[in-house]
């Protein structure tokens, strides 16, 4: 019997159908069809207004999320999708993004970086960097107040520390904030056991780093522009946000890498969320735990930009 007791219980029951939506492991032979059913996924405009309390446009190729009648300006997240580096646009995620635009009143920029393996590093954090640049360029006439969070989730979170790192090094844009859902940092974890409810296991993660990086994966000249976690300086980070579930594949690094911002004197917020697998508040919205790990990023969000929605 498959043994499922590091997960949590009310995450176990949905595992199967979850494991089954999708072929699994990612390799380049299924990123066709991965590809596809993430487009098929894409809420509709109409989804994304929530009945008329969220606007959404684009412009220069961003998509510009807010609450609407919001009036006087309003922070500003620059949002980096998940994937593994090799899948999603500036579309995927949005029923967590829309959760931030209401909840913590902060307006969205959502990015659609290049993709791996079509566009190797730094394509990908180079698009970041840009649409960071290009959204502080245009606060005025976005209607924002001068702060900016970079945020992302599982790749995109990799690539928002990436991100930060390089703006940091550049001399770019002051960020207010960093926030990292389960980010996939280290390019050197892709050997662990495969388990039966790894969503994202050691076979995808080998596959999109290699998909990034080609033969230089795991070897000593990986710049931390591209896997964060090889950055050997994190001071002059933002306050950051980091979560985690204790059965997700990046666990390890993602809890290294915290340690490390604090010993760089850096604030980061650090949540470990039991029995929890990768994408799990995604995947099982309505489960007690993911409710929680969604409350908490809207609560660090309110804190930090002392917001009160």
């Amino acid at each position: 019997m498959t043994d499922l007791s590091a997960v949590d219980p009310q995450l176990r029951e949905p595992l199967p159908v979850i494991m089954a939506a999708s072929p699994r492991p990612l390799t380049l032979e299924v990123l066709p069809v991965r590809r596809q059913l993430g487009r098929d996924l894409r809420l509709t405009d109409e989804q994304m207004t929530r009945g008329g309390r969220i606007t959404i446009e684009s412009r220069d190729g961003y998509l510009i999320v807010r609450p609407a009648g919001a009036t006087g300006p309003l922070p500003g997240v620059v949002y980096l999708h998940g994937g593994g580096l090799m899948v999603g646009d500036e579309r995927s995620d949005m029923p967590v993004v829309l959760d931030w635009v209401e909840q913590a009143g902060v307006a969205v920029v959502s990015v659609d970086y290049r993709l791996a393996p079509e566009h190797a590093y730094p394509a990908q954090v180079e698009d970041c960097h840009a649409a960071l640049t290009w959204t502080a360029a245009h606060a005025d006439d976005l209607g924002l107040d001068g702060r900016l969070i970079l945020a992302g989730v599982s790749a995109g979170g990799g690539l928002a520390a990436a991100t930060a790192l390089l703006n940091r090094d550049r001399g770019g844009p002051e960020l207010t904030g960093l926030l990292l859902v389960c980010p996939m940092l280290d390019d050197r974890t892709v050997d662990h056991e495969v388990r039966p409810y790894d969503t994202w296991s050691s076979v995808s993660n080998r596959t999109g780093w290699t998909a990034l990086l080609g033969d230089a994966r795991g070897g000593p000249d990986v710049p931390p522009y591209a896997a964060p976690a090889r950055a050997t300086d994190l001071s002059g980070l933002p306050p950051a946000f980091i979560d985690v579930g204790t059965a997700d594949i990046f666990l390890a690094e993602d809890v290294a890498f915290a340690q490390r911002l604090w010993a760089a004197g850096s604030l980061a917020d650090l949540h470990v969320w039991a029995g929890g697998y990768h994408g799990f508040d995604a995947s099982v919205p309505d489960a007690a735990v993911s409710r929680s790990a969604r409350a908490a990023r809207i609560d660090w969000l309110r804190r930090l930009l002392q917001v009160t929605v």
